[in-house]
């Protein structure tokens, strides 16, 4: 890729060494929480492979794992609200301790409709994890176990996060700055780490 057209994404929000500083610690509390017992990892895809292969790597924990996939933006840079399912599971979830492996919690659509996929398999136990979360653009009262980043109203790349397919092999999170307007970004919440190990979805 030519990074010197104009769709590079020039301004760096999270370096790949924050992000891997943060994996590491969300992989030892999901490890902590789930010692003695086999987590089933749901990865959703596209976009959160990348954070995935991350984390799985510094678990110290039995896993599995499967994909879903989940298609909502398509081509454009806002949530459509409508949800469809591009990859099915694999194998059966039913009386499994899973974790939905999510790149970015938006409005909360996606997510409520996958845990009421994911509910009627039967699993013993469901639980989020995140590396982005957008707090500020909640729409569904849903919330995240593990949250790697709470971020402002911004529209980011890399690390796995596309826009219309591109940008995802980038090692660093940045914002693309032509694709919305954008608000400015608040220090307060441009990275802000939150443990919410002890909460559950089930």
């Amino acid at each position: 890729m030519d990074h010197s057209t104009t769709d590079q994404a020039p301004e760096i929000l999270l370096s790949r060494y924050e992000i891997d500083r943060r994996v590491g610690e969300l992989a030892a509390e999901i490890t902590r929480d789930y010692h003695g017992h086999t987590l089933h990892l749901v990865g959703i895809l596209k976009g959160a492979w990348v954070f995935m292969a991350d984390l799985i790597r510094h678990l110290d924990i039995d896993v599995t794992v499967d994909f879903l996939g989940i298609s909502s933006y398509g081509a454009d840079t806002q949530s459509s609200g409508e949800v469809k399912i591009t990859k099915d599971l694999d194998v059966s979830i039913k009386d499994r301790d899973v974790l939905i492996i999510e790149d970015i919690l938006d409005t909360g659509r996606t997510l409520r409709y996958l845990q009421g996929v994911l509910a009627a398999h039967k699993p013993r136990t469901v639980r989020v994890a995140t590396l982005l979360d957008k707090r500020s653009r909640r729409i569904a009262p849903v919330t995240a176990d593990y949250v790697g980043f709470e971020i402002a109203d911004v529209f980011v790349v890399g690390y796995g996060l596309d826009f219309d397919q591109k940008y995802r092999q980038l090692p660093d999170i940045h914002v693309l700055q032509h694709a919305q307007p954008l608000q400015e970004l608040d220090s307060t919440h441009k990275k802000t780490p939150l443990y919410r190990g002890s909460q559950g979805t089930v």
